[in-house]
Formats: C-alpha cells, structure tokens, sequence
C-alpha cells in the first residue's frame, strides 16, 4: 500500500486530494473576502437558476435533519437568543408592531378556516 498518499504511477505526482489542498491554500493567499463573496454570489445564481422550490426545500428538510441529529435543546436555545439579541439590535418598535400585526392576522384567518 502507498503510505506517502501519492499516487502508485508515479512518486513525483501529487494525489487529487493533494493538488485541491495546495491549490485551495494558493487562492486562499491570492485573495480577499470581496472575491469570495463575489463567486458564491455567482454560484448562488447559478444555482437557482437550475433548481426549482423541491430543491430547496429538500436541502433545507436534509440540513435541518441532519443538525438536530447533532444537536441538543442548548444549541437551539443559544442560535434562538443570538438572532434575538441581532434582530433587536437592528430593528425598531415600528418593525415588531408590525410583525406581530401582521401575525395575528394570519393567526386570525387560520381560526376562521378551522
């Protein structure tokens, strides 16, 4: 077996995983955080632009699977109280008297249906 995780061909030559590594460190040094937010803004587009609602809401079903598989009633309570504190932080009195309208509205209908 090779033991130096390069390929039996030729002990010169790097492995895949090698190559992506050493690359994936090259444009980390070659760029900044705008360039990043640029290509994921141009995958995301690419990506929508591909994909329909089932999509989206397959990966969504899957990731949230797959987080409460890995964790507890804390993690939740502590993501639930840092979006709190952000939400509160950059929104006013005007923007929760207006969720909670617009909240009970739709409670409303919900009870008018039942």
């Amino acid at each position: 077996m090779n033991n130096n995780n390069r390929n039996n061909n030729d002990n010169d030559k790097m492995t895949l995983q090698e190559a992506g590594r050493k690359g994936g460190e090259a444009t980390a040094k070659n760029h900044d955080r705008e360039f990043y937010e640029e290509i994921g803004r141009k995958g995301g587009e690419a990506t929508s632009e591909n994909h329909d609602k089932e999509f989206y809401e397959e990966i969504g079903r899957k990731g949230g699977e797959a987080t409460s598989e890995n964790h507890d009633r804390e993690f939740y309570e502590e993501i639930g109280r840092k979006g709190g504190e952000a939400t509160s932080e950059n929104h006013d009195r005007e923007f929760y008297e207006e969720i909670g309208r617009k909240g009970g509205e739709s409670r409303a209908r919900q009870r008018d249906n039942d």
